[in-house]
């Protein structure tokens, strides 16, 4: 029987926690101009793509040529901790997991606004997988560090 099951990881940008937080917290209609090669289309289904309950549907590339569609609800916000969590309920990644939930966390470094510090920023993916011969959801890390780069490039170009 497949339990649930988590993987993360890590990537330090050069970007303000504030700026790169707000990029996910409710400007998520920029991903598809700062991430073109990986994020085809961003639409906001339910709600205001800003609070808790709220519904998107993602066209992305998660891994070589092939675009996948998902839809995700807004499942948790945290301002404080610069916390939001997603959860995918519709889409490729359901026929995999029977329960599929990213989370993004921002922790500023130093001051957290002066270009010359930088921040961490933490993905953490917790799963369930439909059966054991389902692979972990690695491709989907390698995409979250595509997306964390693209958009910490794009902040510090576009300061």
């Amino acid at each position: 029987m497949a339990q649930i099951a988590n993987i993360e990881v890590q990537a330090e940008i050069k970007a303000s926690a504030d700026k790169f937080y707000e990029i996910f917290r409710s400007k998520g209609y920029l991903l598809p101009k700062i991430c073109p090669n990986i994020i085809k289309d961003l639409q906001v289904l339910k709600g205001d793509g800003c609070s808790v309950g709220s519904i998107k549907q993602w066209t992305y590339v998660a891994a070589g040529n092939f675009s996948e569609v998902s839809k995700e609800t807004v499942e948790a916000i945290d301002e404080k901790n610069k916390l939001i969590t997603f959860r995918t309920v519709e889409g490729e990644v359901t026929k995999h997991y029977k329960s599929f939930k990213a989370t993004v966390q921002v922790t500023p470094r130093g001051d957290g606004c002066s270009r010359s510090s930088s921040s961490s920023v933490k993905w953490n993916i917790e799963y369930e997988k439909q059966n054991e011969a389902v692979p972990a959801p690695n491709k989907y890390l390698d995409f979250v560090v595509i997306l964390t780069n693209n958009v910490d490039a794009y902040l510090l170009n576009n300061a």
